[in-house]
């Protein structure tokens, strides 16, 4: 099940982002890297303030227990908006809930032009999925992380064409 993410979620979204992240970069940023932008990008206080600026989705297992997100901006005046993230836990990777997030999300920004998303060049599994659902590869550019070099490759979803195709 797919919903808006509740203040009782955080503990989740923080166990599913430091998770994900240490198995999709381990060994690509270095893991002091990775646990300085996750405590603060995913800190309770931050989480707050992202579900109260942008869009925060939860996917539920069966069980009713979140297992991933997708967070995303508003739409801005020009129709675009920005997957700022989308984590599943390991275990649930490749069994439709990234899938079902996107659709979400895709179908909650109903009149957007566009909507964006970064990935680590690195992150080859991160990239298939975009590339699968729709995303057209832009740009690849070098960019600071945290004081890590790593290169990001920019994508697009043209909403438009997608919903002519329907």
């Amino acid at each position: 099940m797919i919903r808006p993410m509740t203040a009782d979620d955080i503990g989740y979204i923080q166990h599913i982002a430091h998770n994900t992240w240490n198995d999709t970069y381990a060994g690509f940023i270095p893991e002091d890297i990775q646990t300085a932008y996750l405590n603060r990008s995913f800190s309770a206080a931050m989480l707050e303030k992202r579900m109260e600026k942008t869009h925060l989705l939860v996917a539920e297992s069966e069980t009713g227990i979140p297992i991933g997100f997708l967070n995303f901006t508003r739409e801005d005046e020009d129709g675009d908006s920005e997957l700022t993230a989308m984590y599943i836990l390991p275990s649930y990777q490749h069994s439709g809930y990234g899938k079902q997030l996107i659709d979400y999300a895709i179908n909650f920004l109903g009149s957007a032009k566009q909507l964006f998303v970064y990935v680590d060049s690195r992150n080859s599994g991160g990239r298939a999925f975009y590339e699968k659902q729709g995303f057209i590869q832009l740009d690849i550019f070098e960019e600071d992380f945290e004081g890590y070099l790593v290169e990001t490759v920019q994508y697009v979803y043209y909403m438009h064409e997608h919903a002519l195709a329907y």
